[in-house]
């Protein structure tokens, strides 16, 4: 009862620090003219253009915080999801100050970036491979199995890394969509994580299980911080997170689903940012060998703008559609 009441409240003072912060970083962001550059095809968003942007920078300081006040006992893989988070963090913050600074909408060069993305990437891939709690280990969905990989854990943790970071990097197109949508993701991970705590970790130590509840915390934590934001970033929004936090987020939900050895449940409770990443591949192959488009616009969050449909709509869709493949997936496990 203890524990769960630690999850809870972790959740509510970050969710409470996050909404003190806000205000402060967005009157910054103002006066410093930190704005968002709105690209000329968008016009849908023109109306957008000034929005101050960097917001990311809010959450980084409010997760990081008090998930490390929370922490207790063992706590290493909770707080290398923390280093993480930030690390990635500051590589769109990176790639934010250079739209910033030169104004223009392009900042690091895409090589740039996936470089410092792999850099991090390899280094924790390597990590879970060597890790004595985690190796090759992961759990397969719908099953009450753990199967080891060996070390094909090591490509599989860099794809997850640079597909989940890119992903919710690119789901960040409308107000609240990536927040929202990493939200309900985030809730979904953390029932299937104490769903697994007293189903699928037998035999695993006292210190690992120590781990995991740090993990599931850093989950409570991140949903007070998302649910907080949303009140700044939801439509119309007050200020965009920008690169520091879409690659943080992405970066952080990979984090805990690989610690928590749920990596493949990535796909499944973020189908909404693989489809983001998925309607790009295909646009831009299917350009490259017809000279046609499948969708109006690419992501597909766009596309539905072009056809009419209003952000806020479409926001509550892929949440919604997060939502129900989490429960879903739950049900069908408790079963």
């Amino acid at each position: 009862m203890t524990e769960y009441f630690a999850y809870i409240q972790s959740a509510v003072i970050c969710f409470l620090l996050t909404l003190l912060i806000s205000p402060f970083v967005i009157s910054f962001m103002k006066k410093e003219k930190i704005k968002q550059t709105i690209l000329h095809y968008v016009e849908n968003h023109s109306a957008k253009q000034g929005t101050p942007t960097m917001g990311g920078i809010i959450f980084l300081i409010s997760v990081s915080i008090v998930a490390y006040i929370f922490f207790s006992g063992a706590k290493l893989l909770a707080s290398i999801s923390l280093l993480v988070f930030i690390g990635y963090g500051l590589t769109g913050f990176l790639d934010d100050f250079i739209k910033f600074k030169f104004k223009r909408n392009l900042g690091l060069r895409a090589y740039q970036k996936v470089l410092f993305q792999l850099a991090i990437a390899v280094t924790i891939a390597i990590f879970v491979y060597k890790n004595e709690y985690l190796g090759g280990k992961i759990i397969l969905p719908f099953t009450s199995k753990t199967v080891d990989i060996g070390w094909w854990i090591i490509p599989l943790v860099i794809f997850v890394f640079l597909a989940t970071t890119n992903s919710v990097n690119l789901t960040d197109g409308l107000d609240g969509l990536a927040s929202s949508t990493t939200m309900c993701y985030t809730i979904s991970i953390i029932a299937i994580m104490f769903l697994s705590l007293s189903t699928k970790l037998g035999g695993a130590s006292a210190l690992y299980i120590m781990e995991y509840k740090n993990l599931i915390l850093l989950g409570f934590v991140l949903v007070g911080a998302m649910l907080s934001f949303l009140v700044f970033n939801c439509f119309p929004a007050k200020i965009f997170m920008g690169d520091t936090g879409s690659l943080a987020l992405g970066a952080l939900v990979a984090s805990i689903a690989i610690f928590s050895r749920n990596t493949l449940y990535i796909p499944i409770f973020g189908f909404m940012f693989a489809l983001s990443s998925l309607s790009v591949i295909i646009q831009v192959a299917y350009y490259k060998l017809t000279k046609k488009r499948v969708f109006l616009m690419a992501p597909l969050h766009h596309h539905f703008e072009k056809k009419g449909v209003h952000e806020v709509r479409i926001v509550v869709a892929y949440s919604v559609i997060t939502t129900l493949l989490g429960l879903v997936t739950l049900l069908i496990e408790l079963l």
